[in-house]
């Protein structure tokens, strides 16, 4: 059985991030990038299936110039078998970047493609399930929990109410969440080795994929600087400021 890993370039998640002069994107000069953090879960969760038999490879895909190979190797150091990069420099929306996984799915025919259910970075909650949408293959976004039995797979996921458990037939789409697992550490010798794992380079007009405008960023702002608070001397004195400063009381 194979795992497809879509994983994505992002800020480091410990970075304090700025907003460029112009107002059109969040700066990345010179900052530290990592893996997605819940593309890291996916690889993990991916890899921990292999480790138990139950998949027999695990690929990861990055979608994004030469940079995100160094995601890739990440990947391949924390287990996966090979990689593949899908070589674009457009900033493409989450059904653009659904519509090239597609391409990718028909390639690889994996029984599962694992998604980091968002990116720290947009935040959109998309990619996964336009990926499902457009590939017909069932789908479990929010995973806490995913099992393989008997071609089916078995996923718990987080809703509003508690915890709902979906049996699919495979292939199928799973979104991984927070609690899915805890990623391991890279050791040195593996991401040694991960320099020799194969990773492949597929230019996106090779794909035969039409890409649309989908959406315009006509601005990006920081987020309002908070203010500093206000010490009181007693009970009295804070509730009367919740009272009739705040008007929360």
């Amino acid at each position: 059985m194979k795992v497809l890993v879509p994983v994505k370039r992002v800020v480091d998640a410990n970075v304090k991030v700025r907003v460029s002069a112009d107002n059109t994107k969040v700066e990345t000069a010179n900052l530290k990038m990592a893996i997605n953090p819940f593309c890291e879960i996916a690889v993990e969760e991916a890899v921990r299936l292999k480790e138990a038999g139950i998949a027999t490879e695990v690929v990861v895909v990055s979608i994004g110039p030469k940079v995100v190979q160094e995601q890739i190797r990440t990947s391949m150091a924390l287990g996966a078998d090979r990689g593949i990069q899908i070589e674009t420099d457009a900033e493409l929306v989450p059904l653009s970047l659904a519509k090239i996984l597609k391409a990718v799915q028909e390639k690889e025919n994996a029984e599962i493609v694992m998604f980091g259910k968002q990116s720290i970075d947009g935040d959109n909650n998309q990619t996964g399930q336009m990926f499902a949408a457009l590939t017909g293959m069932p789908q479990a976004t929010f995973a806490s929990e995913v099992k393989i039995e008997n071609n089916q797979a078995i996923v718990t996921r987080e809703v509003d109410g508690g915890l709902q458990t979906l049996s699919m037939p495979l292939p199928a789409v799973v979104t991984t969440d927070l609690r899915l697992n805890e990623p391991r550490y890279a050791k040195l010798p593996d991401i040694m080795k991960a320099k020799r794992k194969p990773l492949e380079v597929i230019a996106v007009d090779d794909l035969g994929v039409a890409l649309k405008e989908h959406q315009t960023v006509l601005k990006v702002n920081a987020p309002a600087a908070r203010e500093a608070g206000v010490m009181v001397s007693s009970v009295e004195e804070l509730v009367e400021k919740l009272q009739n400063e705040a008007k929360v009381i």
